[in-house]
């Protein structure tokens, strides 16, 4: 599958080119990108791939490719897959996938009616403590699980001048939409569609414009509560996972290591990759006196673009609308204070 990367930050950078140019079934043809200095990164990590300015010379020249990845700016993201749908193309699309749950079934509608692979990329689905939480639930090792604590959280107490700190809704810049809706996913992911929306969204920092503090709470059907956190005015984290059954508990520290990983460079999918090393791994509790040690799954994110290549969407259109549909009860609960039920 011929490839055009559309956008070339920190997303396109570490997220997409290293596993579009290493999975086999795709080929890297082309990064849209005007920065010169992204240019140049472009020219010497991937010299086989095409420099190209404009993403309409994509669309003009859309029988050249069979795939398409958006990894602009939050604001572009559905106008960039609607524009590659309607030329025929399949498309990942990074997260938010969509401005509102509309829009999402939207392009989830021309993709079916256009014949192409439509795939959010919820990338964290692979990574490797998550990959535990999963193995632990499905096995039943923690039995009926009644809370699933999930968070991301940093310390970055001043605020960056960045569109993902702009106060315009268009810009998408809340941190429900970025670091918020991937704990979404993850939670939705283990235990459905939620019945009910609680959330806190709030900016804290002086000057935030954008909301830089998250909680939110689902209910799932099965009963299983999710409370998620996300907020970069943290400085002293909670765990990255605690997750509470009635027969034990899980308990997890630190973050997976895959994104540092693809940040300083390293190619992925070789020996030892996603491992978490033995002092990072969680801890199983079958009872508060006593904790035995699980060893963290390797992270995965090469298996994303491995089920792309084989023409397989890795994540449900129908999660991502989900995903938004939580997000927009959120907005409602923060503004009104109640729990918002999901129709």
């Amino acid at each position: 599958m011929r490839t055009a990367l559309i956008g070339y930050g920190l997303g396109g950078a570490a997220f997409h080119a290293p596993f579009l140019s290493t999975t086999p079934g795709l080929e890297l043809a082309a990064v849209v990108t005007g920065n010169p200095d992204r240019r140049a990164e472009v020219a010497s990590r991937y010299p086989d791939a095409e420099l190209i300015a404009s993403v309409d010379e994509v669309w003009r020249r859309a029988d050249e490719f069979d795939l398409v990845v958006v990894t602009t700016p939050n604001r572009f993201h559905a106008e960039h897959a609607r524009a590659a749908l309607e030329h025929g193309l399949n498309a990942v699309v990074d997260k938010p996938f969509a401005p509102s749950a509309a829009v999402a079934r939207e392009l989830a509608d021309l993709a079916a009616a256009r014949g192409v692979l439509l795939a959010p990329f919820h990338n964290r689905r692979w990574d490797g403590d998550f990959r535990t939480v999963a193995r632990l639930v499905g096995e039943g090792a923690l039995g009926r699980v009644h809370r699933f604590e999930s968070r991301f959280e940093r310390w970055r107490p001043e605020v960056k001048g960045s569109w993902k700190e702009s106060g315009d809704p268009a810009d998408l810049g809340s941190i429900v939409f970025d670091l918020g809706t991937h704990l979404v996913d993850q939670a939705v992911a283990l235990f459905g569609r939620p019945t009910n929306v609680y959330a806190e969204v709030r900016a804290l920092r002086p000057g935030a414009r954008a909301h830089d503090d998250a909680f939110l709470a689902l209910t799932h059907p099965s009963g299983a509560v999710s409370h998620l956190w996300a907020s970069a005015l943290v400085a002293s984290s909670g765990p990255r996972f605690r997750v509470l059954g009635d027969r034990a508990a899980y308990v997890k520290h630190g973050m997976d290591p895959q994104e540092e990983a693809l940040k300083a460079g390293a190619t992925p999918g070789g020996e030892g990759w996603g491992e978490d090393p033995a002092e990072q791994w969680g801890v199983l509790c079958p009872e508060p006196s006593r904790t035995e040690p699980v060893r963290t799954e390797p992270g995965a994110y090469q298996e994303f673009y491995t089920a792309v290549a084989a023409g397989r969407a890795p994540v449900p259109v129908a999660d991502a609308v989900t995903g938004l549909e939580v997000v927009e009860a959120a907005f409602e609960s923060a503004r009104t204070g109640a729990t918002v039920p999901l129709a």
